[in-house]
């Protein structure tokens, strides 16, 4: 009951977060992104801070007069879609599958969800009869990506939920990367965290 058995891995172009390229755009670009889905399973792409228009699929292109807006896109079997949008809001915005196993890969789906549950003893008692019983976080998962630092996994999977971003740990691994919005960029090369204007990052209050 306490073992991962999905080792199903779920990538964007064979990579899966950290390792995979971020999309760089400079403001204002006209983006287009075309995705293929060669696996068996359906992935809703989606993606964070703007909204985009469906042009293609596998078909061929969508007469402009019947584009239609949305910001996740599903991505059947064996099949194709394309879509379009302007880069006009500057900083860094999740993309990913909106299939939450497809972005954190090993994550264990089955385990019951323990938020609020006081565990304390827990471990220990099940650990009797399961040796290497451990608790899951009664906060949520953002333990996890600490966790997989210390504990590895199977040699035949990937850790879970891993990659730090510039507030602390993204907590994603699969179908997940990040669209990089940037004014005055001279290349497409990847630029690194955004620098956020002041007084729009939240945070504790004096």
């Amino acid at each position: 009951p306490n073992v991962m058995t999905d080792f199903n891995l779920f990538t964007f172009n064979s990579r899966v977060w950290p390792g995979t390229d971020p999309l760089v755009a400079k403001l204002n670009d006209r983006v287009r992104v075309s995705f293929a889905n060669l696996s068996m399973d359906s992935h809703p792409i989606h993606f964070h801070g703007h909204r985009w228009w469906v042009v293609g699929t596998d078909g061929g292109p969508i007469p402009k007069s019947a584009w239609w807006p949305e910001t996740t896109m599903n991505v059947p079997p064996g099949t194709t879609r394309t879509v379009e949008f302007v880069a006009d809001n500057p900083g860094d915005w999740p993309f990913h599958c909106h299939k939450n196993h497809h972005a954190m890969n090993a994550m264990g789906h089955q385990v019951p969800n323990v938020i609020g549950v006081d565990q304390k003893g827990v471990s220990g008692t099940i650990g009797k009869l399961v040796p290497g019983y451990m608790a899951m976080g009664n906060n949520g998962m953002a333990g996890m990506s600490e966790m997989s630092k210390m504990m590895p996994g199977p040699k035949n999977t990937l850790p879970m939920m891993t990659g730090d971003g510039q507030f602390g740990p993204i907590e994603m691994g699969g179908m997940f990367t990040i669209l990089k919005i940037r004014d005055g960029i001279t290349n497409y090369d990847d630029p690194g965290w955004y620098q956020n204007p002041n007084g729009t990052v939240a945070g504790p209050t004096a």
